[in-house]
């Protein structure tokens, strides 16, 4: 390399390194909600690296789009809180699409007898029961397993068509975008709890007319454990149908968030 040409390259340093902080904003607030790579159970180290590494590969399509180093503190603040909201926007609309299993598993939960109404965990945690845990660890499982993780990467990495750097954040636009998403996981949750909703209305409804014929009898002492065994068994039956429902549900969500052509 001649002298011309490293003295370009170190003057051109300062504003790469900016541009690559920038895209770690985004990227990096992103990975650690999107699912699949951004679940709790995987180390934060490992987290890092994903979205360092997403910075590399993107650095240099990205950089010359990119605005430059703002004089003033303020233009640089109003940038990066502008990046991370996008970061977090994009990640949380992906997140939220994918709690649907774990939703449907609460909602099971709560048919075959597995938890009380009186004990809702609204948002999941400590308090998710065993049968949503369970589906909840699935879900990172599943997303590995089918590709499905590569929609939301690729829809974060077109982003900056969409939400480019220091533009105006559009927030009408960005809400009614969530408040959909919020209805089309909830939507697919119902659809895969939608089975036993029924099954339990037609439980409880043969466990009434019993109690009707024979007031004496401790009808349902004897149901509470014929609820739990039949939920479990109508669970196992129904459980790779309703992965695959789930996984066409969340294709269909995916290539729908902003960024997929």
């Amino acid at each position: 390399m001649s002298v011309s040409g490293e003295v370009a390259l170190l003057a051109a340093l300062p504003g790469l390194a900016f541009h690559a902080a920038l895209l770690l904003c985004r990227m990096g607030a992103a990975v650690m909600l999107l699912p699949g790579v951004g679940e709790a159970e995987i180390p934060t180290t490992v987290r890092l690296a994903l979205a360092l590494g997403l910075v590399f590969a993107l650095l240099p399509p990205l950089s010359p789009g990119l605005p430059d180093l703002p004089a003033e503190v303020s233009g640089l603040l109003v940038l990066i809180v502008g990046e991370v909201l996008s970061g977090v926007w994009l990640g949380g609309l992906a997140r939220i699409l994918v709690m649907a299993l774990s939703q449907a598993g609460q909602v099971v939960s709560l048919m075959i007898g597995l938890a009380s109404p009186l004990q809702g965990d609204l948002v999941p945690g400590s308090g998710m029961t065993a049968l949503a845990r369970m589906l909840s660890l699935a879900t990172a499982a599943l997303m590995l397993a089918t590709g499905l993780f590569e929609i939301p990467l690729r829809a974060l990495a077109n982003s900056y068509g969409v939400l480019p750097p220091g533009g105006v954040w559009p927030g009408g636009a960005s809400a009614e975008e969530m408040a959909r998403t919020v209805g089309d996981s909830l939507s697919l949750a119902m659809q895969l709890a939608a089975p036993f909703l029924v099954a339990a209305i037609f439980f409880n409804a043969g466990l009434g007319l019993i109690s009707r014929i024979a007031p004496h009898a401790q009808i349902f002492v004897l149901g509470s454990p014929a609820q739990i065994l039949g939920g479990l068994l109508l669970m196992f039956l129904l459980l790779p149908s309703l992965l695959n429902v789930w996984a066409r549900g969340l294709n269909e969500g995916f290539l729908r968030l902003p960024g997929i052509d």
